[in-house]
């Protein structure tokens, strides 16, 4: 789990960079914003998905819902 944790925060730390908000993680800003290039990041994490849904739609659904918050921090 810890790996995991470092993942996503490399990630927010990159989309902060870019512009992004602070608590959120790329893919997730690029299903939110719509941007075109989402496609290929869907691509590039071809495993990752649930039915019709990709990993840019499942990170922005994540975000929403706190997945990536230890359980204390989630509603």
């Amino acid at each position: 789990m810890p790996a995991k944790q470092v993942l996503i925060a490399v990630d927010q730390l990159a989309n902060t960079l870019v512009g992004g908000f602070a608590d959120e993680t790329i893919s997730a800003r690029m299903y939110r914003t719509r941007n075109p290039f989402r496609h290929v990041v869907d691509v590039l994490f071809f495993w990752d998905m649930t039915g019709r849904k990709r990993h840019c739609e499942l990170s922005y659904e994540s975000e929403l819902l706190r997945r990536h918050l230890p359980k204390g921090y989630r509603k």
